[in-house]
């Protein structure tokens, strides 16, 4: 009986674990739904998206105001279109607001961080963020410092 019993409690520990495993890739695979509720769509375009994938979160002040819905290579513009959605309680951004893609953590998860501007209008359904800032990317920033460090020694 005592065996049936550790037997038993090794199984629910397991099944447990299991279970928080299953949550946790879920959560970080970003399947999890979205209870955004109303939103309203902007866009922006990007020189260097390097590493920006769909669904990444949209953060003002640290705080997420929406999502990565789609991104696109403009042929006219010859860079990359990013569509945010935003929470329409975030309905007063200014239209002169910028917005940078932004590295969090080691892992390199990239995001969109938008800064406040200061002008009257504000975005609207379909409106464009002009002011933006294309994602680091750390070669090329080794390269520059490479390139640099020869030159002074020549």
């Amino acid at each position: 009986m005592r065996t049936r019993n550790l037997e038993l409690i090794v199984g629910v520990f397991i099944l447990a674990g299991l279970l928080a495993l299953a949550v946790l890739a879920v959560r970080v695979s970003g399947l999890t739904p979205s209870s955004a509720g109303d939103t309203y769509s902007v866009h922006a375009y990007f020189d260097n998206v390097a590493g920006l994938t769909p669904k990444a979160k949209v953060t003002m002040s640290g705080v997420t105001i929406g999502q990565v819905t789609a991104i696109e290579f403009d042929k006219t513009r010859y860079s990359a279109r990013v569509d945010m959605s935003i929470n329409s309680k975030i309905n007063t951004l200014p239209a002169d607001s910028t917005a940078s893609i932004l590295t969090a953590g080691l892992l390199g998860e990239k995001y969109v961080g938008i800064s406040v501007g200061g002008d009257d209008e504000v975005l609207a359904e379909g409106s464009e963020i002009y002011d933006t800032q294309s994602a680091l990317v750390l070669e090329e920033l080794i390269g520059r410092f490479l390139l640099n460090t020869v030159s002074k020694e020549d």
